[in-house]
């Protein structure tokens, strides 16, 4: 299959499946204007989030990397009422677009963007007791994401779901690069998944509007 061929089945099985939302496409416009990279999760892998979060039953979910807010508001209306949502983004004037985004979306009450390094922060939710959460969605920079998903794993559960996005990079992720960070995070990231007893993992591939990349999913067992 060509890449145009992979944007028409993407084309094809939202329009079927992910009906147009007013707050979503307001979401991706605002972020456009104010400049932001137009690297959000497309809409069917956004539905893919709020549909892992629904199954898990997550009422804490933790967000690294907020971007614009696009992905957040996938995970946080999948939130019961009570649940809550932290995102970590580093830039203040993506976090800026986003808290504009999940307020015009209702979700400001429970829907919140801390600002600053994330491996700053993520020590801080864990003083303060935020954890532990149900779901951990993690994409953010690459180069450190071994230090994210030990994160994760501190600040989870017994049946936390982990899920890592931007994990095939291309399909790079299989051959070493040490010009690379985000191939050498990555591969370091995989690593320790494997190596940690306490995480039951898969990656799967995907082909579509963002182009050959892929998933991590882990789930702590203990």
């Amino acid at each position: 299959m060509t890449n145009s061929q992979w944007n028409d089945v993407d084309a094809y099985l939202t329009d079927l499946l992910v009906p147009a939302d007013e707050a979503l496409t307001a979401a991706l416009a605002d972020s456009a204007a104010a400049g932001l990279p137009e690297i959000a999760v497309a809409p069917n892998q956004g539905k893919l989030l709020h549909l892992l979060a629904q199954v898990q039953g997550a009422r804490r979910i933790l967000e690294i990397g907020t971007l614009g807010g696009y992905s957040t508001i996938w995970l946080a209306r999948a939130l019961p009422d009570g649940g809550r949502l932290i995102s970590l983004e580093y830039d203040p004037r993506h976090a800026e677009v986003a808290r504009g985004n999940l307020a015009r979306a209702g979700l400001a009450d429970r829907a919140e963007v801390r600002t600053g390094p994330a491996l700053d922060a993520l020590p801080l939710l864990e003083e303060e007791g935020a954890g532990p959460f149900d779901l951990v969605f993690v994409d953010a920079d690459k180069a450190n994401n071994p230090h994210y998903v030990s994160w994760a794993l501190k600040l989870s559960r017994p049946g936390t779901l982990i899920v890592v996005d931007n994990v095939v990079r291309g399909g790079r992720v299989a051959a070493e690069d040490p010009a690379d960070p985000a191939i050498t995070g990555t591969r370091a990231m995989f690593d320790l998944v494997a190596r940690e007893p306490r995480l039951d993992a898969t990656a799967i591939q995907t082909v579509g509007a963002k182009g050959h990349d892929g998933l991590l999913l882990a789930r702590v067992t203990s």
